[in-house]
């Protein structure tokens, strides 16, 4: 598996590719179903299935919903970690392809990917716990994160931290979205009673406040390597 970096999906997605955004592994995409028909979204979805096992692809995550379609692209190398190949844009050309013949609208503003994040001294002993607790299987480890193959559970991965007295706060949210939907949100959450905490990482990710401290972190693909 020969992953691409983030910069260059970054401009593939600018080449053409505008219907999808970069998340924290995948690649994804949200369409939304015009008209009153609602078997064309499920006629849309068998379609991708064929399309991706044609192209000797497995069938990609798809979410199937009233009225939207998610669609979420990655590659697995034999350890299991997820990353975005030449062979995923390509998939994602020929998918666009289709939502167009399907009469599908893009709303890439709308994708989002929540992240569980947990601050740990030692990954290597937490993280086979955390596996069997989410997956029901401890090998579900990849380097520092938890990935469930059946993606039944959002993906947790291990932030490094020193040893510290409890109480402190040691799980976080990554809320993941397209980048032109990250000030918008950033204010929404500021207005209901949020904080912005921390901007030095900004625009990959920016630390936000509920009003009883907990931390979040709202974050993109813009600016990362």
């Amino acid at each position: 598996m020969q992953p691409v970096a983030t910069p260059d999906v970054l401009a593939a997605i600018a080449g053409g590719l505008g219907d999808w955004r970069v998340l924290a592994q995948p690649l994804a995409a949200r369409y939304r179903v015009e008209g009153e028909d609602p078997t064309v979204a499920a006629s849309f979805v068998s379609a991708v299935a064929q399309v991706a096992v044609t192209a000797g692809r497995q069938v990609p995550e798809i979410r199937l919903t009233d009225g939207a379609v998610d669609l979420f692209l990655y590659t697995s190398d034999p350890a299991g970690e997820r990353r975005i190949t030449a062979q995923d844009l390509e998939l994602a050309r020929l998918v666009s392809g289709l939502a167009a013949k399907f009469r599908l609208r893009a709303v890439p503003a709308e994708v989002t990917q929540v992240e569980l994040a947990l601050d740990t001294v030692d990954f290597v002993t937490a993280g086979p716990f955390w596996a069997a607790l989410l997956t029901g299987d401890a090998s579900h480890t990849v380097r520092d994160s938890v990935f469930d193959p059946a993606n039944r559970v959002p993906a947790l991965w291990f932030q490094g931290t020193g040893p510290h007295d409890t109480p402190r706060q040691r799980w976080h949210l990554d809320v993941w979205l397209a980048p032109e939907a990250v000030a918008r949100r950033i204010a929404a959450a500021v207005a209901a009673g949020g904080t912005v905490v921390d901007t030095s990482g900004a625009p990959a990710y920016t630390v936000l406040a509920d009003p009883d401290g907990n931390k979040v972190c709202v974050a993109c693909a813009t600016g990362r390597d």
